[in-house]
């Protein structure tokens, strides 16, 4: 029995390098007998908008969005894919976030703990792959920027929510590479999913 393996793809062109890189990726997985749930935002048309009465504990969650939520729960390890803008996901993913990481999905306060305090990871999930591009070169990402995208996802989100192995490439620049080039990238990232997820041994 493989893993439950959650993708989640932020990009609205699906000729683009993130949707061969998380095509690649889903390919893999599945080689290795994993469970894939794959989302391409864009092309499902994902509802980013936050309504308030969403927002509570105990709020009115749509049943698609709980959907989303009861797949990252069950969730063994995930993947997200999503060019870096402006040193952000886009929308639609950061609107993903907002709407299915909530609590009592991702994360709780413990008693008594009125939202001042540190969140208690609740995800199932030990290990997340996140697998950006960028058309900046690594020395001015790091040295103009540093690489806020690092801290988003390691820090802010993954690591409050409890997953606490957390593997992440940036590939660039994108809009300047070879044909050679963007296939050894799709190959490293066939071999960082299988290296992070890899085929189970059957019984």
């Amino acid at each position: 029995m493989g893993l439950n393996i959650l993708i989640i793809l932020g990009h609205p062109d699906r000729f683009s390098f993130n949707h061969a890189l998380a095509r690649a990726v889903c390919a893999v997985l599945v080689e290795n007998r994993h469970q894939v749930v794959f989302h391409d935002l864009y092309a499902e048309g994902f509802d980013p908008f936050l309504a308030p009465e969403e927002i509570p504990l105990d709020g009115r969650v749509p049943a698609p969005i709980r959907q989303h939520c009861d797949q990252l729960q069950s969730a063994d390890g995930i993947v997200i894919v999503h060019p870096n803008w402006w040193g952000q996901p886009p929308a639609i993913l950061k609107g993903w976030i907002d709407r299915v990481v909530r609590p009592g999905v991702a994360y709780r306060f413990e008693e008594g703990d009125c939202g001042e305090g540190v969140p208690v990871g609740l995800l199932k999930a030990r290990t997340a792959l996140v697998l950006n591009t960028s058309n900046t070169p690594e020395r001015r990402e790091f040295t103009e920027f540093g690489d806020p995208l690092e801290t988003i996802w390691k820090r802010c989100i993954f690591g409050l929510c409890g997953v606490p192995h957390v593997r992440r490439r940036m590939f660039n620049v994108i809009c300047t590479s070879s044909l050679e080039q963007r296939q050894e990238w799709l190959a490293e990232a066939r071999k960082l999913a299988a290296e992070l997820f890899p085929a189970q041994i059957q019984a």
